[in-house]
């Protein structure tokens, strides 16, 4: 999605540059599985190879140079394989942890991420073990890391003003919202946001 479809979506020039910079630092999950196609594919050359390393080697019976010249080289595509083989375990960790974030509404993910003892969370697929109990702690104990759940279902205010107080209905002092009884309960139940909105209107 590039920033005109977001921008089309509703965000501002602001949010859309920020969702477009972190995706391009985001590893899509399908270049992720063709990382993961290209381990196995290399895994079957090294075997193929390690298969022709040992016919060499039972050819080259008696030639204790070529001999150990073989037993280093199949070292190698032992080594070459468990090396890469954990360095894309280790990008699949962190794109599924990312997306735990994301779904868990962290405002900063890198943030979020310092504060996490990843050494106790283990992959299972595509969950984390470990995860939810570090993330619900984090919530309680710093819970200004996160997106507030009660920004849900939140109505717009009318006229495009801005309402206060996290009131989510119109401003009953608006023209075209005037309502006598809200007003009546918001200066009974809450003076002082009752204040707040009839000032918005200079009444």
């Amino acid at each position: 999605m590039n920033k005109e479809a977001l921008l089309a979506l509703g965000l501002t020039d602001e949010q859309a540059n920020k969702v477009v910079t972190g995706f391009g630092q985001m590893v899509p999950k399908s270049r992720l599985d063709d990382k993961i196609q290209e381990v196995n594919d290399l895994k079957d050359l090294m075997k193929s190879r390690d298969t022709q390393l040992a016919d060499l080697s039972t050819k080259a019976a008696g030639n204790e140079k070529l001999q150990t010249q073989i037993q280093t080289l199949q070292e190698q595509n032992q080594t070459t394989v468990a090396e890469y083989e954990e360095k894309l375990k280790q990008k699949d960790f962190d794109f599924t942890l990312s997306e735990a974030l994301r779904k868990a509404k962290a405002k900063n993910p890198k943030a979020v991420k310092a504060l996490l003892n990843v050494e106790g969370i283990k992959q299972d697929g595509q969950t984390l073990l470990g995860l939810e109990d570090q993330l619900n702690a984090l919530k309680e104990s710093d819970a200004y890391l996160f997106e507030s759940d009660s920004l849900k279902g939140k109505t717009p205010s009318a006229g495009g003003q801005h309402v206060p107080g996290g009131y989510n209905k119109p401003n009953p002092f608006a023209k075209d919202t005037f309502n006598l009884t809200e007003q009546g309960i918001l200066l009974r139940d809450n003076p002082d946001l009752y204040n707040q909105l009839k000032a918005q209107f200079g009444q």
